[in-house]
Parts: C-alpha cells; structure tokens; sequence
C-alpha cells in the first residue's frame, strides 16, 4: 500500500471505531488517536518529502502512487505530493487535531458528530493527496456533503437556512466543475484523466480552454469565497459549531484555492491569461469588499467570516498573478489564514460558551474576567492584521511583493487597491479587540465566567504555535512551496 493512502485509511479506521465505541469516553479515546496518527504522520511526510529534495529529487511529484479503477473511462486512483500538497495536509492535520479539543464536550448526538466531522476530514485529505481529476472531484464532494449536517444539526442560530444556502451554492458550484472537468479531459484527447500527464500533452484546443477554464476556476471559486459567490459563506461560519468552523473556513475553502492553481491555472495556461483579467478584479473586491463587511459586522462570527472573504480573496488574486513570488504567497496565506482563523473560531466558541452571546454591544471587559481567552485573542487579532513576527505578515508581504513584480499598469493598481484592506483590516481588529476585552465589564452575569479549561488550552495553544512558528521561522516552507509552484507558473508564462 502507498504510504500516502494512510492519509485516507486512518479516517477510514477512525470512522469504523467510532461506530463500534459505545461511550462518550471511547468517542474522544477514537478521534484523539486518529488526529494524532494524521498529525504525525503528517509531519513525517513533511521531514521525507524535503530529505528527498535535498538528495536531489527532480520529480515534479514524489511518493507516487496509480492504480487503475475504470480502464474504459481512464479513471485511476493517482496519488502524489509536491511542496504545496505536503503543506496542505500538515495544516490539515493540525486543525482535525485541535478540533477535536475544541469539540471536546460537544453535546447531543456526541458519536454521530464526529462521524460527519471524520468523513470530512478523509474528503480533505484525499482530495491533497489526488493527481487524478476524477479522484479530486470524488473527494472534492465527499468533503462538501457533510457540512449541511454538521451545521444543519449542530449549528446555532439560523442553521437550516445556512446548511442550505451553502450546500446549495457549493453544489452548483460543483456542477460547473464537474463540466469543466470533463470539457478538459475530452479536450485532453480523452485519454487520461491524470493532471501530470494532461498538462505534459498540453494539446487543449485553446477555444475549448477559454470555455472550461470560467467554468472550472468559478466551480472552485465559489468555495473560494470568490465575489459574488461568496455569501453561502457568511451564513455558514456563523450557524456552525466550533470545530465546523475552524474546519471549514481553516482547511475546507482552501480546496478551491489548491483547485484554480493544481487545475484550472496548470491546465489551461493560454485561456488564464487571456481571461485571468475578469477573476482578476473579482478577487480585488472581494478582498476589499471583504474587509469592509467586517467593519461593519456586530457577530463575532460574522466578523471572522467576512474577513475570511477577504483573506481568501487574496489567495485568489495571487494565483492569478502568475507569477512564481505571488503564488508562493498564495500558499503562504493559505497556510496563515487556515491557522488564524481556526484559532480565532476556536475563541469565539469559547467565548460563546460562556457568555451565550456573540453580540459585539453585549461584551466589554472580558480581560479581567477570562484573561487567557482574552490574551489569546489578542495574538490571533495581531496575527490578522498582519504584525510582523506572525503568519500574517509573511503571507501578505510575499502576495504583495510578488503581485508588484508584474510591471504594468493594470495589475499594479489593483495590487495598490488590494494593499488597502491592510489599514481596514487593522481599524476592525482594533477596534474589536478594544471593545470586548478592555474597559468595565457592565454585564454582571459575565462576571462570574470562568476561563479556558484544559482542553480548550491545549487546542489554542497548539494552533499559536503555529501561527507564530510560521511568522518567525517561514524560509523552509516557503522554499519548499516555491519549488512547487515553479512548474505550474512556467506553463502560465506566455
């Protein structure tokens, strides 16, 4: 067996003990070990795939790994990693593990719940792991399909209407993938259906390519949070449980970043920049616009959900940058984003356990009442707004850095107008961060709380590591994903 295949194998075993585990006890004893076992292996996929670069491996991906289902149709189980795949599975591992902390006493329907929550988790993992279109797009649904239960059952608030707004937009988003899957492969000769092998003939017709290029990059986009598909996500992030959350908007939306560059990008470079220019200033709104929704939010959630738009707008605009810097900061941010906002999610299910309100106005100095919550919100508002030292700030220097690379007009404008969300995101974090931590706290019910318990310690402990052990150390990921990011910018390069 493929080692990589462990990364869909061990939420296999996983789902299986939960079913048979009979108490609460044996629930948490399951998904503990699992998100360990993913966590750790992992990072040993981490430390094999740079000991194989630096013995001088020169495939483009490594630990490959096919074996075919459907001859007549080409569909085969393809499984390789490069640089961006190897960074994608150890963030998603760090936030199935600490979300499981985070959800540590989630009540009722305890076993069901992480059932769902497993079987996303093997979506995720198995879609990283894919090189082959059909693989991706199997994985692709089997990590959508769970969240309409996950937030439909165990959300909060307007759950129904959210589990259904987004399992609706996502779904049609991937109808337009599904099209733009099949236009490529019947573009492609309709020979193979494996990535490696259809951007090596290179022979889309380019009149095809500008027809399944829109289609795939929105089917993607739309995950993406790309504007003016992105209020499923809003919705969503509010409605969801913690771990949900921290899930979704930590590793889920990341999906359709990974999908426009490994698939839309790659495979059709001619259509990309020829129509790049139109999802070009739809990410620069959405950036913008993102960050100007977050200003005037007065939930919580929906301050971290509007600012997820933006942050993953910037995903979307770096990509289409096309050029090696920028998309390295795409990754980058990817890793950041998916780290912060988990941790940000991770505090405000902590802070709503507690005072049963997300409502800005009802809170104000929680710093003295629960101040290691408060401390730990602090760092994750820093990290947000990019303070140097932190995720943040890698990710978006790289992003800007590489964006201003591109010499003419049109592209650095929209960099300058992209810049801008910096100053908007840093007013709505401050602010935040100033009205709920600091001052007297009126309310007298609050004063009574109670701060974090050891679990919850540990979940938002791990996850600042990890924000701040990417902002002080960040040259080893970044060069590993730079060396990744080189063959698809090369094909994107007139």
């Amino acid at each position: 067996m493929n080692f990589l295949s462990l990364f869909v194998l061990i939420p296999l075993l996983m789902l299986g003990g939960l079913y048979l585990a009979k108490s609460i006890k044996a629930i948490r004893g399951v998904m503990v070990a699992g998100g360990t076992a993913l966590l750790i292996l992992s990072v040993v996929l981490t430390f094999l795939y740079l000991g194989e670069r630096q013995a001088g491996a020169t495939a483009e991906m490594l630990f490959r790994a096919d074996t075919v289902w459907y001859a007549p149709l080409h569909i085969a189980y393809s499984v390789g990693v490069d640089g961006i795949s190897v960074a994608m599975l150890l963030l998603s591992a760090v936030i199935v593990f600490t979300g499981t902390f985070a959800s540590w006493k989630l009540q009722p329907l305890t076993k069901e719940y992480f059932l769902w929550f497993t079987l996303l988790s093997m979506g995720v993992f198995g879609f990283f792991i894919s090189i082959d279109l059909f693989t991706m797009f199997m994985f692709y649904e089997i990590a959508l399909i769970p969240m309409y239960l996950l937030i439909g059952v165990w959300g909060s608030g307007r759950k129904e209407y959210a589990a259904m707004k987004l399992t609706l937009m996502l779904m049609g988003g991937s109808a337009f993938l599904l099209i733009g899957i099949l236009g490529i492969f019947f573009g492609a000769g309709g020979t193979t259906m494996n990535i490696l092998e259809i951007a090596q003939l290179h022979n889309i017709p380019f009149a095809q390519q500008c027809i399944w290029f829109p289609l795939t990059f929105l089917g993607f986009g739309v995950l993406g949070a790309l504007f003016p598909f992105h209020t499923w996500s809003p919705d969503g992030h509010a409605s969801a449980p913690t771990a949900v959350s921290m899930l979704h908007a930590g590793v889920l939306m990341k999906l359709g970043g990974y999908g426009c560059f490994r698939i839309a990008m790659y495979l059709m470079p001619e259509a990309a920049n020829e129509l790049g220019w139109i999802f070009l200033i739809l990410t620069g709104i959405s950036v913008v616009y993102g960050a100007f929704s977050a200003c005037v939010q007065t939930d919580l959630k929906y301050i971290n959900a509007y600012s997820s738009v933006s942050h993953c707008g910037l995903v979307l605009f770096a990509i289409l940058m096309m050029n090696q810097t920028a998309a390295t900061g795409a990754v980058l941010q990817m890793l950041s984003h998916g780290l912060m906002t988990a941790l940000f999610f991770a505090l405000i299910g902590m802070i709503y356990g507690r005072t049963h309100t997300r409502d800005v106005r009802e809170l104000n100095g929680l710093m003295k009442v629960m101040p290691f919550l408060s401390v730990c919100y602090v760092i994750a508002g820093l990290a947000n707004l990019g303070l140097p030292g932190l995720s943040g700030f890698v990710a978006e220097m790289t992003i800007f850095v590489g964006s201003f690379q591109n010499f003419d007009v049109f592209h650095r404008t929209l960099t300058i107008i992209a810049c801008s969300s910096i100053v908007i995101t840093a007013v709505y974090i401050l602010r935040l961060v100033g009205k709920i931590l600091y001052g007297t706290c009126t309310n007298k019910h609050h004063l009574a709380l109670t701060d974090a318990t050891w679990d919850e310690r540990f979940a938002v402990i791990c996850l600042i590591i990890c924000v701040a052990g990417l902002g002080m150390a960040p040259f080893w990921v970044s060069h590993m994903i730079g060396e990744s990011v080189l063959p698809v910018v090369s094909h994107l390069i007139p």
